[in-house]
């Protein structure tokens, strides 16, 4: 049985990713609207007119999820300017049985492109295979969204098929990819992992 999840923060090279807090309402709110054009287009909760009300919904969610062990979303902020947000990165169970989970993210739209989204979620596969103790990872990607694909061809993620008119977004079903990564793989991917700066200390 996994040991529950300690909240205190992760860190990569570059990155610290940490609970959410109630001061992340205001830069989780700016992050959203510079990245809405973005998010709208693969997120049901992105909406024009996101605001503090729903990121301090989205935090004390988040904050009893973690408390209950049903889920755990992490803040990304850049190690040498706290309090910036650049997305939001998350980890939670689909099975216990199965030891089976999957992980989402989502990063602010200027920053596409730098490699965030890859340190990020290399980071939270490792909570993910080394303190939740998983078996299995996946991760469900919208058809069109060729970053969040680039992301999990560089972690090591095999696609494994197509769920067909998955989530609804705007009025309109999404089909999502699906992707997944056993433990045995991921630990064959450390070292390359450890040597880009993505992941922590290994336990």
């Amino acid at each position: 049985m996994a040991r529950p999840l300690t909240p205190r923060d992760r860190t990569t090279r570059r990155l610290v990713l940490h609970p959410f807090r109630r001061r992340d309402a205001e830069p989780l709110v700016a992050a959203v609207h510079d990245s809405i054009e973005d998010l709208a287009r693969w997120l049901p909760w992105a909406h024009q007119g996101y605001g503090r009300s729903d990121a301090i919904r989205f935090i004390r969610d988040s904050t009893a999820a973690w408390t209950e062990g049903r889920a755990y979303d992490f803040a990304i902020e850049p190690a040498t300017r706290p309090k910036s947000h650049l997305g939001n990165v998350s980890v939670w169970h689909t099975s216990r049985r199965e030891q089976a989970g999957e992980i989402g993210y989502w990063i602010r739209s200027t920053l596409t492109g730098t490699g965030i989204g890859t340190e990020a979620a290399a980071r939270v596969m490792q909570v993910a295979f080394e303190e939740l103790e998983l078996h299995r990872v996946t991760l469900r990607i919208a058809t069109g969204n060729t970053a969040s694909e680039r992301i999990a061809e560089k972690l090591g993620f095999v696609r494994e098929g197509l769920l067909r008119k998955e989530v609804l977004v705007a009025g309109h079903w999404l089909d999502h990819s699906l992707w997944a990564i056993l433990d045995e793989e991921f630990r064959a991917n450390c070292s390359r992992y450890a040597a880009e700066g993505w992941i922590g200390d290994r336990r």
